[in-house]
């Protein structure tokens, strides 16, 4: 394996932060990177690193979101205890990010080993990339449909079952290549929430999610991680967390406005190259 440099670090910061909330997969752009930087990307301590720098795309989120996240929690124990405080939207969303929250987390456990290694390879990632625009595709027709009955539902319609459905459809975004914002905000969207909405719910679902699997890698990983070198490994995570800060916010605006379609275009593209790279032995597998 190559040491990890502190130019390698920036790079793997700034693909992390740009492409983490981005429907086009973090982990498969960053096991591009990786391979074209030299590192074994089936390696553990490249895998946990790999996890570990999202935890700066995760601070970006809490620090854009933390008066949304008070409200949810405040909300969320009041109406634990309180019935007529059951009444509140926020009361439902808390529970759509807390119902939604659980599957990937016992899929990511229980497929851990599959996640580190077998799926660690950039044949996967093409084959993902492609295969998910289909459904990005799919999730925006329906949305389409649902809009022109004039029947999409904001922030304050969201309902646990939402979070269920949402949190299911997480679950692939441990196949890199899927893209877990892709995979969040597409059955989002097809489940007539509007673009905005799906979009929000799916930076909230991140929270757990990612935090869960960067400190569950870096605990386990945390000698391999040495041996990257602690400053790499800091630097990556400050870029990951300013380049993340940024993302949101465009992010954001962009789908105000916009369908994904534009992601799916760039994942098509991205997908074809790398099957020819691929085939061509310009770059290896894993």
């Amino acid at each position: 394996m190559a040491d990890l440099s502190y130019l390698d670090a920036v790079i793997l910061g700034v693909v992390e932060g740009l492409t983490e909330y981005l429907p086009v997969s973090s982990t498969g752009h960053l096991t591009i990177t990786e391979q074209l930087l030299g590192l074994k990307v089936d390696d553990l301590a490249v895998t946990a690193y790999t996890a570990v720098i999202q935890l700066g795309a995760i601070a970006a989120t809490l620090l854009y979101f933390f008066r949304d996240i008070v409200r949810f929690a405040v909300a969320w124990f009041r109406g634990l205890g309180n019935v007529e405080a059951r009444k509140d939207p926020d009361y439902g969303l808390a529970w759509a990010v807390v119902i939604g929250s659980i599957p990937v987390g016992v899929v990511g456990f229980l497929g851990r080993h599959a996640i580190e290694s077998t799926l660690r390879s950039l044949w996967v990632v093409a084959g993902a990339l492609l295969l998910w625009s289909v459904v990005i595709v799919i999730a925006e027709r329906i949305h389409t449909r649902l809009e022109a009955r004039g029947v999409l539902r904001g922030e304050h319609d969201v309902r646990p079952m939402d979070g269920l459905v949402i949190g299911l459809m997480q679950c692939f975004s441990l196949i890199p290549g899927v893209s877990r914002s892709g995979a969040t905000i597409s059955a989002g969207i097809a489940r007539g929430l509007d673009r905005v909405t799906a979009t929000r719910l799916s930076f909230f679902l991140a929270i757990p999610a990612l935090t869960a699997a960067g400190l569950f890698q870096a605990v386990q990983e945390k000698d391999g991680l040495l041996t990257l070198g602690l400053g790499p490994v800091i630097v990556g995570l400050v870029v990951a967390f300013v380049v993340a800060y940024a993302s949101i916010a465009w992010l954001l605006r962009f789908v105000a406005s916009n369908s994904l379609i534009p992601f799916v275009w760039y994942r098509v593209v991205l997908g074809v190259v790398l099957i020819a790279l691929l085939v061509a032995g310009v770059i290896n597998a894993t």
